[in-house]
């Protein structure tokens, strides 16, 4: 059995896309097979699948939907950088225009196209409001804010990143106090409209960045008084723009198609 496949990166979080109408469901082991096909040795290698489906293609769907499998063959209600790269998968097959809503496991979702280069695009996504459920929290003895952009997210602030932050976010990610695990992300505040962050994501571990975890991160930092609208994110893959509109968190960032092809899945 072969699975089609375009491989799409948003800030170099990268992403496995595949039709829904391509994937017999009933035969084909959704863990298993997300964990096989992002596999960066015996696969294709992604943080994530991401499977789409045509407005309308089932009943009452009125938009695109997408459903995100992690790398590690569990589910995950949204990515912001996945959905810009499902957004632009979708303007590229000529099935959206500049203006795109998106059904995801965190709502539907609504993107504006800013520009294409290409392959190359860049959009702005309505990240909706951010919850936050608790505003003075620590572990490990390191202050961080609880909250929800869509997911989970536990946002810890730093001075620098010299220690062992991946270990402490796998830690946290599975930490008991969340049971349905989290995304963590550590903070160093640039300046009031600049924030330098890196990201340990649920099912997926270190990633280069996170749109997401970007919003999480913008969202703790301003509901903590420490920046204030619009706010950079600086990743280790380059920048992310984050504004407020009302409660309305939106965030700006690219996405890039960059590979074709089909993943083989062994019968049985």
């Amino acid at each position: 059995m072969t699975i089609p496949f375009t491989k799409a990166h948003g800030a170099r979080n990268d992403f496995l896309l595949t039709w829904r109408h391509h994937i017999r469901t009933d035969l084909v082991d959704m863990p298993a097979t997300a964990r096989a096909i992002c596999d960066r040795y015996t696969g294709v290698g992604a943080d994530g699948w991401i499977i789409i489906a045509r407005a309308g293609e089932r009943e009452a769907e009125a938009h695109p939907a997408i459903e995100l499998w992690n790398s590690d063959g569990s589910r995950s209600e949204i990515s912001g950088n996945g959905t810009r790269c499902a957004a632009a998968f979708l303007v590229d097959a000529g099935l959206a225009g500049s203006d795109i809503k998106i059904a995801t496991g965190a709502g539907v979702k609504h993107l504006r196209l800013l520009s294409r280069d290409d392959l190359h695009f860049e959009f702005e996504m309505n990240m909706g409001a951010a919850k936050i459920e608790e505003l003075h929290a620590a572990f490990e003895d390191r202050d961080c804010v609880i909250l929800n952009v869509g997911n989970p997210q536990c946002a810890f602030f730093v001075e620098n990143f010299d220690f062992d932050w991946v270990g402490m976010g796998a830690r946290i990610e599975r930490h008991r106090h969340f049971p349905n695990r989290t995304n963590v992300s550590f903070i160093r505040r640039i300046d009031p409209h600049n924030l330098d962050v890196r990201f340990f994501e649920r099912g997926a571990g270190e990633t280069m960045s996170s749109g997401t975890g970007s919003t999480g991160a913008a969202a703790a930092a301003f509901a903590c008084g420490l920046v204030t609208s619009p706010v950079t994110v600086q990743t280790p893959a380059g920048p992310l723009a984050v504004r407020w509109a009302g409660d309305e968190i939106f965030l700006t960032g690219p996405a890039e198609l960059t590979v074709k092809g089909e993943f083989l899945v062994k019968n049985g």
